[in-house]
């Protein structure tokens, strides 16, 4: 690949990028020529998953990592780090779902499970990531995953909408914070994505055509909608983006 969006010699490492959106991501910067190292809990959809992207030409790296854990973050990021020596990209994009619990019968273990991985978890990763970065002079790209949740009210998810909301918060004060250092922070917004974590719902007859009613696109997302911002988000296109939220999701929230 050649040209403006061309990765070829650029690192980028996709936290939960063995399945759904992540692995989304991880196709597209394969697919343009990055070195890619997905992190990810479940060792059989890291091997899996870096099976597919080697297919693709990429050099990859899985590492089997708990995010909401700052040791094991400390160490997948060293491990990126000797693998492939620097981290030009960085997308936070692990995370966990809501157990749909009406809000007076949250207990503080459930707020703190979906907080622990999807808001601290992304803290852990973009700060290892920020450091080095920092360190090494040279800028690069941070990108978080959010979500529609953090646009609309999502009874029974009021923990994973706030965790949504706070990152994109996160973002906006990195691109300030880190910006002379021509280090970039931004957010995508997916909508409704067809993905391991939504199938209950979009399986769900009386729900499904509510929503889909008012997807302009007339279809759901699939990780593949996701490709092109992760190369533009890498590449130095997106230079000068920063402190954005860029929305994805077919029209949804302009309906």
């Amino acid at each position: 690949m050649t040209g403006l969006f061309d990765l070829t010699g650029k690192v980028a490492l996709v936290t939960g990028g063995n399945s759904g959106i992540g692995l989304g991501y991880a196709r597209g910067l394969a697919k343009a020529g990055a070195s890619v190292a997905i992190w990810g809990r479940n060792p059989d959809k890291n091997a899996a998953a870096a099976e597919e992207l080697e297919t693709l030409g990429a050099q990859v790296l899985a590492v089997r990592c708990d995010v909401s854990d700052e040791t094991q973050v400390e160490e997948a990021f060293a491990a990126t780090l000797t693998r492939f020596d620097k981290v030009d990209a960085c997308f936070a994009n692990a995370g966990v779902p809501t157990g749909m619990t009406r809000f007076e019968d949250m207990s503080l273990d459930e707020w703190r499970r979906v907080l622990d991985v999807n808001l601290d978890g992304v803290f852990l990763t973009l700060r290892a990531a920020a450091r080095h970065m920092k360190e090494r002079g040279e800028g690069g790209s941070l990108v978080v995953t959010s979500s529609a949740s953090s646009i609309f009210g999502m009874p029974r998810g009021e923990h994973y909408a706030a965790s949504k909301a706070a990152v994109t918060a996160l973002v906006r004060s990195l691109a300030v914070e880190y910006g002379r250092r021509g280090i970039r922070a931004n957010a995508v917004v997916p909508g409704w994505i067809d993905t391991a974590m939504t199938e209950g719902l979009l399986a769900s007859g009386p729900f499904s055509e509510k929503v889909l009613s008012r997807i302009p696109a007339g279809r759901w997302g699939v990780p593949g909608d996701f490709e092109a911002i992760a190369v533009y988000f890498a590449s130095d296109a997106s230079a000068y983006h920063t402190g954005d939220t860029v929305v994805i999701d077919g029209g949804y929230s302009k309906f």
